[in-house]
């Protein structure tokens, strides 16, 4: 494949057109189009649509670009630190977050990095569903307990485990299940708890279903009911009184992992990130990302 008529290609479908593209590069607009009829006839493919005023990627050709503009950016990238002498800690790096952990650490990791790191354009999208790392574009993911996948490769750099907590005036019922705060469509009926004589198995009653476990948290504060919470979010809460700990729940242990494909090199970037997730969390406890919380 001819790899300068995959970079023109690349090139008019970032902006849409071969007028723009030929405008934005200052190259006649005849060549970019002959280079990208030349790449299609190479490939028995149509990669665009041609309209008498517009100009649409075809499916396959969206799915070219979407490989090809990412594995460019990573070869200039290389030329430019072997040029350099070494691999600069420069360019964008795309990080896909779950919402809880956006929400109480992100931010503050964002800025620490963007300050360490001036030249790297960093971008964080929330979501708790399993992006796909390649199609999407993402450099790193943060995912909790992720299942065994082949295309990744990572480790984790928090631990943490769930606790049953409620109000201090919440009192435990005798005989009747308790009154619980449940996230999503969660079913159970009876939560296993760690005492010190062995587990206790408590009913549960649902009477509130909410979203997020922020929102769980500040439900179970205002005394709704009896709540799951990572010990992370519940520290701080149980610490001030403002929650009481009825006991962990078994079998309950978190990871947080950081993921990236195994098709991408480390670059510099990623690997920037994750010396900064070490750094920010030295020995992965509990308590290290609740200081977010306070900070």
């Amino acid at each position: 494949m001819d790899l300068l008529a995959l970079a023109d290609f690349t090139l008019v479908a970032r902006h849409g057109g071969f007028g723009k593209a030929a405008r934005a590069a200052r190259r006649p607009k005849a060549t970019l189009s002959r280079r990208v009829s030349e790449l299609e006839a190479s490939l028995d493919l149509r990669l665009f649509e041609r309209g008498r005023r517009d100009l649409k990627l075809t499916e396959e050709g969206r799915a070219l670009f979407e490989r090809a503009s990412a594995l460019l950016t990573e070869l200039e990238e290389t030329a430019v630190a072997i040029a350099s002498g070494g691999e600069r800690v420069r360019g964008r790096l795309r990080i896909s977050a779950p919402l809880l952990f956006s929400q109480t650490a992100m931010g503050r990791l964002a800025a620490e990095f963007a300050r360490a790191h001036p030249e790297v354009r960093l971008e964080v999208t929330t979501d708790d569903r399993s992006v796909d790392m390649i199609e999407e574009g993402y450099d790193l993911a943060i995912r909790v307990n992720p299942a065994p996948d082949e295309t990744l490769v990572g480790r984790p750099f928090l631990h943490d485990k769930l606790v049953a907590v409620a109000a201090p005036d919440l009192k435990r019922a005798s005989g009747a299940p308790q009154p619980a705060l449940v996230r999503g469509d969660d079913a159970a009926r009876s939560w296993s708890l760690v005492a010190p004589a062995g587990l206790v198995e408590i009913e549960v009653e649902p009477i509130l279903r909410l979203s997020s476990l922020v929102m769980i948290r500040d439900a179970a504060r205002a005394g709704a009911g009896v709540a799951r919470l990572p010990l992370s979010l519940a520290l701080c809460d149980i610490a001030d009184g403002r929650l009481v700990s009825w006991g962990d729940i078994a079998g309950s242990e978190i990871g947080v992992w950081a993921l990236y494909p195994t098709r991408r090199r480390l670059n510099a970037r990623v690997s920037a990130f994750l010396d900064h997730l070490r750094g920010a969390f030295p020995t992965g406890a509990p308590e290290e990302l609740a200081a977010y919380l306070v900070a």
